[in-house]
């Protein structure tokens, strides 16, 4: 049975986050599905309606709004981020020397997965087959550490940090070894891992490592070690909807069903009122929805096309330059599939 009209704005634009449910959950503004609306693809239409505004940016944390795009692509875009914006990992560890009590493998593991602060766009991808790399695909890291004895160390000292000399093996142990001309091109690079405080391994006296790694260019789809976010995530814009006035001891409680700063208690005219301040900040927990009282009194429900999307970088990249590079991946998917439907015509 078709929707009353009146509801029909609510079931293109909105998410309703109910009692028992979460209702309108899939597009339906495709064409012809809706009397008397055009939604077929219009380039104008989608520019007038399409945004990206920056809320919040740092040097490893970037949060912006992407708005008036399908959740398809709001995904699409996410998914790249994790798994197809490449990044320099450790690919090859050559041990020469390990006698710690950490074994070959774990060790191995351990470094692999250290973020290495190198500019990726610089490199090329290593050809299938190549054992050794060159100065344009790979970059040399080597750790070289032993542990000693303080001799300066006082007799009746128990800490570890005070007997003995490297005894615990860091990241910014790990030294970069320029190849060919790498020493002259990124001589202001600064390449080496990102956090010099990822402990590694711990050592004893007369135990040492000698470890020579390879560094490569991949992404996340291949290992997650080329991943280049620690979390990259979107959620849909909350909407808080009061029905009706709440007044006194029920705004009150109403105020504390939400997250911070969603609800505040307002003087009007002698009376305590509850208004929305900003939903922005809603985690959607429907906490309100355990009382009776209340939660016939508020609509909660979220914006379709509205995404709030976080993304946090592992360091290697800035996180706006992360998102540039995303779209740049996804632009390119959209031309190979163009050119394939292309050819598929000529066909």
């Amino acid at each position: 049975m078709a929707a009353p009209m009146n509801n029909v704005e609510e079931i293109r634009n909105r998410v309703i986050l109910s009692e028992f449910g979460v209702r309108n959950v899939h597009t339906t503004d495709f064409p012809g599905n809706y009397t008397g609306y055009d939604d077929s693809w219009n380039q104008e239409k989608f520019e007038q309606n399409f945004r990206i505004n920056v809320i919040q940016m740092d040097e490893s944390a970037l949060e912006f709004d992407m708005v008036g795009i399908d959740a398809a692509i709001a995904n699409a875009f996410r998914r790249i981020l994790l798994a197809e914006v490449p990044t320099m990992a450790v690919e090859k560890v050559f041990i020469y020397n390990n006698t710690s009590i950490i074994q070959d493998e774990i060790l191995a593991h351990r470094l692999g997965l250290v973020p290495i602060k190198a500019d990726p766009r610089l490199f090329e991808y290593r050809n299938a087959g190549d054992e050794e790399g060159t100065e344009i695909d790979t970059i040399q890291l080597q750790l070289k550490i032993k542990c000693t004895r303080n001799p300066r160390a006082t007799k009746d000292s128990s800490d570890p940090s005070e007997l003995y000399l490297n005894h615990m093996v860091y990241s910014r142990d790990m030294k970069w070894v320029p190849i060919g001309n790498q020493a002259d091109v990124f001589a202001d690079a600064n390449i080496g891992p990102v956090h010099g405080d990822i402990l590694l391994a711990q050592l004893r006296p007369g135990q040492e490592l000698d470890i020579v790694m390879h560094c490569v260019k991949g992404i996340g789809k291949d290992h997650a070690k080329f991943s280049p976010v620690a979390t990259a995530s979107y959620r849909l814009l909350p909407e808080i909807t009061l029905m009706e006035p709440v007044e006194g001891e029920k705004a009150e409680r109403l105020k504390r069903c939400f997250s911070p700063g969603v609800i505040e208690v307002e003087d009007c005219g002698g009376k305590q009122v509850a208004k929305v301040v900003n939903c922005r900040l809603d985690t959607c927990s429907r906490e309100i929805l355990r009382h009776d009282d209340l939660k016939n009194l508020v609509k909660l429900g979220r914006v379709r096309d509205h995404f709030i999307f976080s993304v946090e970088s592992t360091g290697i990249l800035a996180p706006e330059v992360l998102v540039s590079e995303a779209i740049k991946v996804l632009v390119a998917k959209c031309q190979k599939f163009l050119g394939e439907l292309d050819s598929a015509e000529m066909e």
